[in-house]
């Protein structure tokens, strides 16, 4: 493992890179402001799960494998772009509903809402290539077992990434239960996360193979 100055500067970099709003804040404010903060903390353990999968896909050499072969990247990207878009065209079709706080929230619900944040993240090759690049520029040339430290800071960097993501649930559920004007306009907030889903979906559509 790295020295300590080391491991506290990747701890660092993993708060500041959660902290940046993206698809998976998106994800995780959009289900708080619904239905409470019971779902926005399972739509994050959902985004969570789905990096565990690429870490352990990256330290068997995966991720390398999309970095170097054009057919891999361009299939999980389609693949990827085509669940964003889906889920950015449900959004704006969907109808204004009053939120379900965390006491009326069913099992199934939750597990729609893990299930969705697992594949949004398992789907997208960018999320791969990120721990492929991330992750190695904290782990010294000369150590013997490259692939197990790979893998120890991946499970860091996601563990660590739980504070943050827990914490934007809150607020957003915070926010919910206090700002009357959040539920009078959730059908429009759904909205603009349905076209921000759809443009995630394009960009990530139209993202070339870093290997070209």
């Amino acid at each position: 493992m790295p020295e300590l100055p080391q491991l506290l500067l990747f701890v660092a970099a993993g708060w500041l890179l959660n902290l940046t709003p993206g698809p998976d804040v998106l994800y995780i404010v959009t289900n708080a402001l619904r239905s409470g903060v019971r779902a926005g903390m399972v739509a994050a353990l959902g985004i969570v799960s789905g990096c565990f999968v690429h870490v352990f896909a990256a330290a068997v050499g995966v991720s390398a494998l999309l970095a170097t072969s054009a057919s891999a990247f361009t299939v999980l990207k389609w693949i990827g772009a085509a669940y964003l878009l889906w889920m950015g065209v449900r959004l704006l079709r969907s109808k204004a509903a009053p939120l379900e706080l965390s006491a009326g929230i069913s099992e199934v619900h939750l597990w729609r809402v893990y299930r969705r944040g697992f594949l949004t993240n398992v789907l997208n090759p960018k999320v791969a290539l990120f721990f492929l690049a991330f992750v190695p520029q904290f782990i010294a040339p000369e150590t013997p077992h490259k692939a197990l430290v790979f893998l120890l800071l991946g499970l860091l960097f996601n563990l660590n990434s739980l504070p943050i993501n827990f914490g934007y649930a809150w607020l957003a559920a915070w926010a919910a239960r206090r700002v009357h004007a959040v539920q009078r306009a959730m059908h429009w907030m759904d909205r603009a996360a349905g076209l921000l889903f759809v443009g995630f979906g394009l960009k990530l559509a139209m993202t070339d193979n870093p290997a070209q």
